[in-house]
Formats: structure tokens, sequence, C-alpha cells
């Protein structure tokens, strides 16, 4: 790895540094994202949660996933964005939204995930793997 991968929420009370390449990837059209980010889909990447390094507080929001994994929402207290995601049955890992990377561009998605909720007018790129729900592990 080249370059850390930085961000945050848009005042900037929110900040974070990773020192890792993402396992993954995607582009999720489940319901949750769909109404976090007001539009078809929401677009993440998930890292090792042992090269991330966080600043500031995010103020958490929990949700259970339709597999019965509790996700926990972080978003900022002051500007509202939403952030990153931590997961309760895998700590290990730590998901940034793509909007809030300093550098969106170095997002590259590799699946689409929940397409069993995506809406014909949510066009994301024909080529990516999808999958009606979250892929095997």
């Amino acid at each position: 790895m080249n370059k850390a991968y930085t961000g945050g929420c848009a005042c900037g009370a929110i900040r974070y540094e990773i020192t890792a390449e993402p396992v993954f990837s995607n582009e999720c059209q489940c319901r949750d994202c769909q109404r976090e980010s007001g539009t078809g889909h929401q677009s993440h990447l998930t890292f090792p949660r042992q090269n991330v390094t966080l600043s500031g507080e995010g103020r958490p929001w929990d949700m259970v996933a339709d597999s019965g994994v509790r996700k926990t929402r972080y978003f900022c207290p002051t500007c509202g964005s939403p952030v990153y995601l931590t997961f309760s049955s895998m700590p290990q890992f730590f998901s940034v939204r793509a909007a809030s990377l300093d550098e969106p561009d170095r997002y590259k998605p590799q699946a689409v995930t929940y397409t069993s909720g995506g809406y014909a007018w949510d066009h994301l790129d024909s080529a990516l793997p999808k999958f009606e729900k979250m892929p095997p592990r």
C-alpha cells in the first residue's frame, strides 16, 4: 500500500486514517442503506479494524440486519454526515462510506449487494457481480 485512506464527516469533527487496502468494497441496495443515503444505494469500503485510526466521536445508531447481525452506523452529531459502520459479530472489520473519503475516486466497487431491494432507476455498473443478499464469507 502506498498511501493511507483518509476521510471524515463534512464538518471535520470526525476523521479517520486507514493504513490498509479494503478487504471488500460494495454498492449496497438494502432498504437501510437507501433510507440512510436518501437514494438507491450506499457505497462502502471495509477494512481490517486494526489499521484504523479514528479521531472524533460518531453518534451510534444500532440496527439488526436481516441476517440477525447487529450493525452500528455512526454519524457526526454536529453535521449529521454518515461516516462509518461496525458489526458486533465481526469486530475485526470497520466500514466507511465512500463519500466520506478525502479522495472518493479511490473507491473501486467489487460487487453489488442486496440487489433484491434495488430499483430500476438506480443504474450501477453492469459488469459488477451481483448478489441478492450478502455474498457468502
